[in-house]
């Protein structure tokens, strides 16, 4: 087993007595790609923050490189890089400026790359960060997070902002530097189809707890969705959701080990592929 880089235990957050986060346990090994999903208003910002040690846990622990998020030596802050969902950019600065006061921070800041991706995404240092595009922003935000090449990259919504052919230079970035690195990528999107091209993993958020993680590739091929007669539906060891149809009738959302598919087929149930949309619908709802 890999090292993990973040051990969440039994991890609760409330909000004005409203709980978000209920006895959230999640797991990230070193060199994951993991997409994280949830409906607007899961907690999926708040799962981040916490995890950074950016918001207080009311209990539990949330360990980052096997330290406590509260107490991160300087070495595990240089490993991070994040990209929040709302601006925190230092707008009465000029992208330059902000840029070189980050600089300070990281020994490893590759002056190289934010050279590089500021003449590729068009970002025009001298402005004042006040006067750029909420694209250029997010560009920029992005630009901050990967320049010192960290460890642990966290992205909440990073191209919730950018068009199409933002999106993918910013995807293809992402492939072909941080993931070669064996970089420890979260990426919380409700783009699915930028997910599918980029995640190796992915974990849905709902009613406060990690409800699945899987490898992003045997999920899609290995669940189906079977629908039958109510009464005599067969029950399976991996059960995602069953839901009643109408009186006579149930849809169940399942992953099949070899024996219980080639079962499933020789049987008169209804067998439907799933594509992540419909994971994504029936697990977060």
């Amino acid at each position: 087993m890999k090292q993990a880089v973040i051990e969440l235990t039994s991890l609760f957050k409330s909000f004005d007595q409203q709980t978000v986060l209920c006895d959230l346990n999640w797991r990230i090994e070193s060199g994951s790609v993991i997409g994280l999903l949830g409906r607007n208003g899961a907690g999926k910002s708040t799962l981040l923050e916490c995890t950074l040690g950016l918001r207080d846990i009311d209990r539990g622990s949330n360990l980052l490189f096997g330290e406590s998020a509260q107490k991160l030596s300087q070495a595990s802050q240089e490993n991070i890089g994040y990209v929040p969902q709302q601006s925190d950019l230092f707008e009465w600065f000029t992208a330059q400026q902000m840029l070189d006061y980050f600089k300070s921070f990281y020994p490893r800041w590759s002056q190289s790359k934010v050279d590089g991706l500021m003449s590729r995404w068009d970002i025009p240092g001298n402005r004042l960060i006040s006067k750029l595009s909420v694209g250029q922003k997010q560009r920029l935000s992005i630009i901050r997070a990967l320049a010192h090449e960290p460890a642990l990259l966290i992205l909440d919504e990073p191209v919730a902002s950018l068009d199409p052919s933002g999106r993918r230079d910013f995807l293809r970035e992402l492939i072909n530097d941080v993931i070669d690195r064996e970089t420890t990528v979260i990426f919380s999107t409700h783009i699915l189809s930028d997910l599918e091209r980029i995640a190796m993993e992915v974990a849905f958020l709902n009613e406060g707890r990690i409800k699945l993680q899987e490898p992003l590739d045997n999920l899609l091929e290995n669940t189906v969705r079977i629908i039958g007669d109510t009464v005599n539906l067969p029950q399976f060891s991996r059960e995602l959701s069953r839901k009643k149809i109408n009186e006579q009738q149930s849809s169940l959302l399942v992953q099949l080990n070899p024996d219980e598919l080639k079962l499933a087929q020789q049987s008169a149930l209804t067998l439907d592929a799933v594509g992540l949309e419909d994971l994504f619908i029936e697990l977060t709802a």
